[in-house]
C-alpha cells in the first residue's frame, strides 16, 4: 500500500506550510497531493479531473501563493468560476491560505456594485477571482488588463460549460497570454472541454484521482441540515437521546477537534480529542480509555483515526462533512460491524447539500434526511432511561437503611410527595428543558421557542481584563442566584465575550450590572442568524 503524503512532501515553503498549519489541515487530499507539485513546477498546463469538495481550491491555490510575486500590483492569476457563490468561496479560501505573505485577491461577479471593484482593480490586486459575464464587462471597459497573467485557472469547467458559458470562457481566454499557464478543474472531461484544451493549451498533463471501491455495510445513515452555529447544539441533542451512544466524532481540522471536545468537556460528557498534534503516548492512553469505555465520545480528524478498530460503536458522526467521498466511506464504515446496527449522521449547512449528494452518488448508498431531536423527545428519552434504572434496583434487594430511611421519611409527608421530591433532587438539572439551546431550522425562520428559551448576552469584558469562563460565570452567580449550568455557550474574545443564559434570567443579570450615567456591563445580543 503506497503510503500518503504530507504537506511536508509537495514541495510547499515554510510560510504555506505555517498558514496551512494554523487552518488545522493535517495532510493533503489526493487531488492537492497530484496537483502542487505539477503547478510548482510551472512547466506544462494541466488537466485535473477533480470534483466540488474534494479541497481543489487549496491544490491550485497554495502553488499560486507561492508563485505570486507581491512587488507588483498587476494581475498575475485569472480564475474563473461559473457562479458568484463559488467565486466569494474562492477568494476567501485563498485569503485564509495565504499567511502573511502581501497577496491581494478580490472576486469579481455579476450582482455586486462594479464601482466597489473598480475601486479594488484601480488600487491593485494579485488574483482576479471572477464569474465569465462580469469579467468579460471588465475587458469592455478594459478596467481588467489579462494580457501579461501568469495563471489561468479555470475552476468547474464543465459546469460552465452546462451553464452556457463556452463562448464567454473562449472570449475570455482570447484577451490572454500565450506564454501563460492554464489549469482546468472539470469533474468531467466532456468532448467541448477536450476541444478548448486542444485550441488554447498547447499540450498538457492531465491529474486524475484512483478511486477505490466503496462498499458500506452500514444500518442506517442520515443527515441533518443544520446552520453551522447550532451544530453543536444538535450534537448534544443526538447525544443525550440514545441511551447508549459511542460514537467517534469527526472534524476536519485539528482546531476544531480541540474546539468540539472542550466544548463537550464543559457540558460534563465523556469526551476525549485526537489528531495530528497528540503525543504516540498520549495517543495510547486516550484509545485505552475510549475501548474500555470510559469515555464514550472520541473527536478525531481522519488522520488520527487510522488504525481505531471498535467494533461495537453505536453511531460515527461527521461533524464537518469530510473533504472527499472516500473519506466518507471509511468514516461510516467503523459502525455497523460485527452484526451490531450502528448509524451515521452528517452535520451540513444548505450550501454543502449539492457536496452531500455528489457523494451518495459516488458511494452508491442512500443518505436519508432526518430532523434532530426536540428537546421533548429528550426530555422523554430520559424519563424512560431513569425508569428502566429503577426497575433494575427494584428487581435487586436494597440496603436496609435506605428502607428505614424511606419508611420515616412515608411517616412524615405522602408517599408521592416524598417521591416528586427526590426525583426532583436528583435530575432537576438532568431533566431541565432549559439546559438546551434553540436550534433554527435550515430555512432561516427560526423554530418556536423550546420550553422557556434562551438569551444571548453581550460581555465588556474579555481576556484584556484577565477574564476565562469560569471567572465569567463566578462574576454573575456573585450578583444573580442562577446555577452555572444554566451559563451556557460562554465565548471569551479579547476585548469582549458572550454567553447564553435562560431567557427569564438574563434581564435579571442585565440589570445587576448596570450602573447609572454608564455604557452597560451585559447587554442583549440582537440575533441576525
Amino acid at each position: 500500500m503506497e503510503e500518503k503524503k504530507t504537506f511536508n512532501d509537495l514541495g510547499l515553503s515554510a510560510q504555506s506550510l505555517e498558514a496551512i498549519n494554523k487552518k488545522g489541515f493535517e495532510e493533503p487530499t489526493p487531488i492537492q497531493a497530484l496537483t502542487i507539485p505539477v503547478m510548482l513546477r510551472n512547466d506544462t498546463n494541466i488537466i485535473a479531473q477533480a470534483q466540488t469538495g474534494t479541497g481543489k481550491t487549496a491544490a491550485f491555490g497554495l502553488p499560486l501563493i507561492e508563485m505570486i510575486s507581491a512587488d507588483t500590483k498587476t494581475v498575475q492569476a485569472l480564475i474563473l468560476v461559473p457562479t458568484r457563490e463559488l467565486a466569494i468561496q474562492v477568494s476567501e479560501e485563498i485569503n485564509s491560505l495565504k499567511g502573511s505573505k502581501d497577496i491581494r485577491t478580490i472576486p469579481v461577479y455579476g450582482g455586486q456594485s462594479i464601482d466597489q471593484q473598480l475601486r479594488s482593480l484601480r488600487n491593485g490586486v494579485h488574483i482576479v477571482v471572477g464569474t465569465p459575464g462580469r469579467v468579460i464587462d471588465h475587458l469592455n471597459r478594459k478596467t481588467l488588463k489579462i494580457g501579461q497573467i501568469e495563471h489561468l485557472i479555470l475552476d468547474e469547467a464543465d459546469e460552465m460549460l452546462n451553464m452556457g458559458f463556452i463562448e464567454d470562457m473562449e472570449e475570455i481566454m482570447k484577451h490572454t497570454n500565450a506564454d501563460k499557464r492554464t489549469l482546468l478543474f472539470s469533474a468531467t472531461i466532456p468532448t467541448k472541454i477536450r476541444e478548448l484544451a486542444h485550441k488554447y493549451m498547447k499540450g498538457y498533463e492531465l491529474l486524475t484521482v484512483k478511486k477505490e471501491t466503496l462498499i458500506t455495510n452500514l444500518t442506517e445513515q442520515i443527515y441533518f441540515e443544520v446552520k453551522s452555529h447550532d451544530k453543536f447544539e444538535a450534537l448534544c441533542r443526538i447525544i443525550d437521546i440514545e441511551p447508549d451512544f459511542y460514537a467517534l466524532v469527526f472534524c476536519r481540522t485539528k482546531n476544531d477537534v480541540d474546539s468540539v471536545s472542550a466544548h463537550l468537556k464543559d457540558r460534563g460528557y465523556d469526551a476525549e480529542a485526537i489528531h495530528g498534534d497528540i503525543s504516540q503516548s498520549q495517543r495510547e492512553r486516550i484509545l485505552g480509555h475510549f475501548k474500555k469505555k470510559k469515555v464514550n465520545i472520541l473527536v478525531a480528524t481522519d488522520v488520527a483515526a487510522r488504525g481505531i478498530d471498535v467494533v461495537d460503536l453505536t453511531h460515527v458522526i461527521n461533524y464537518s462533512l469530510p473533504q472527499d467521498p472516500e473519506s466518507y466511506v471509511h468514516r461510516i464504515g467503523r459502525t455497523g460491524r460485527a452484526g451490531k446496527e450502528g448509524t451515521a449522521i452528517t452535520f451540513i449547512t444548505p450550501s454543502e447539500y449539492k457536496r452531500l449528494m455528489f457523494i451518495q452518488r459516488f458511494a452508491k448508498t442512500d443518505i436519508k434526511k432526518a430532523k434532530v431531536p426536540n428537546v421533548g423527545d429528550i426530555i422523554n428519552a430520559k424519563k424512560k432511561k431513569i425508569y428502566d434504572d429503577l426497575a433494575v434496583i427494584l428487581a435487586e434487594k436494597i440496603d436496609a437503611k435506605y428502607y428505614e430511611w424511606a419508611k420515616r421519611l412515608i411517616g412524615e409527608r405522602e408517599p408521592a410527595e416524598i417521591l416528586g421530591a427526590v426525583l426532583n433532587y436528583c435530575f432537576e438539572e438532568e431533566l431541565n428543558p432549559d439546559t438546551y439551546g434553540i436550534i433554527k431550522d435550515s430555512g432561516g425562520q427560526g423554530r418556536q421557542l423550546e420550553q422557556h428559551g434562551k438569551a444571548r448576552l453581550f460581555v465588556a469584558l474579555g481576556k484584556k481584563d484577565k477574564i476565562d469562563a469560569r471567572k465569567l460565570v463566578d462574576l454573575i452567580m456573585s450578583r444573580v442566584s442562577i446555577k452555572s449550568q444554566y451559563i451556557r455557550d460562554i465565548q471569551i474574545l479579547d476585548k469582549f465575550s458572550f454567553m447564553t443564559v435562560p431567557f427569564e434570567k438574563a434581564e435579571e443579570i442585565i440589570g445587576s450590572f448596570k450602573k447609572k450615567g454608564q455604557k452597560p456591563l451585559i447587554s442583549h445580543v440582537k440575533d441576525k442568524r
